[in-house]
């Protein structure tokens, strides 16, 4: 087997490219166009129940079991086996805007 000798050059000797040509570089590939703020707006952020279980500090077990939850369903959306369906990433953005009025709310 022969190998490719690996460069011996040093960052310095290395020629860094503007943000210009990286922009440039960027637009010329046809396989990694920026979204246009049309795009953007036309998409749906989901929310995600990691993100929102975490900023509560909360454990997935108390997650689950202080919003009902089932704790399998919350640990398939956390791994992504499943995705919560539209009622639920309803309820899940309630849960991250007010997480002590559902609880309230449940409680009651």
């Amino acid at each position: 087997m022969s190998r490719k000798p690996i460069s011996r050059k040093t960052h310095k000797e290395l020629r860094p490219m503007t943000q210009i040509a990286i922009e440039r570089a960027a637009l010329a590939d046809p396989d990694a166009r920026p979204l246009s703020s049309t795009d953007v707006k036309r998409m749906r952020r989901t929310p995600q129940a990691k993100i929102i279980r975490r900023a509560l500090g909360l454990t997935q077990e108390e997650f689950a079991k202080r919003f009902r939850i089932p704790l399998g369903t919350l640990r398939d959306w956390e791994q992504g086996r499943a995705t919560p369906d539209q009622p639920t990433q309803a309820y899940l953005i309630v849960i991250a805007r007010s997480p002590e009025g559902v609880q309230r709310v449940l409680e009651g």
